[in-house]
């Protein structure tokens, strides 16, 4: 059996059932954007597109988690 999923990514799968849209394409929206901290960042998902607080803190500190580690 494999371990459960932990951290921000354990809220994809409501993220995704909630608000239609794949992760892939949130972290594309986020990476498109001209803000670059994790707060502005989270503020302007909830203010743009509707997500709530802790769905927009799990895919930006994902999302940023994995530039970081890809530079």
């Amino acid at each position: 059996m494999s371990e459960p999923v932990k951290g921000p990514a354990s809220y994809f799968p409501s993220i995704e059932a909630k608000y239609g849209r794949p992760i892939s394409e949130w972290q594309e929206k986020i990476r498109a954007s001209e803000l670059t901290k994790h707060l502005e960042l989270v503020n302007w998902l909830k203010a743009e597109h509707g997500l709530g607080h802790g769905h927009a803190n799990a895919l930006v500190a994902h999302t940023l988690k994995e530039d970081a580690a890809g530079s």
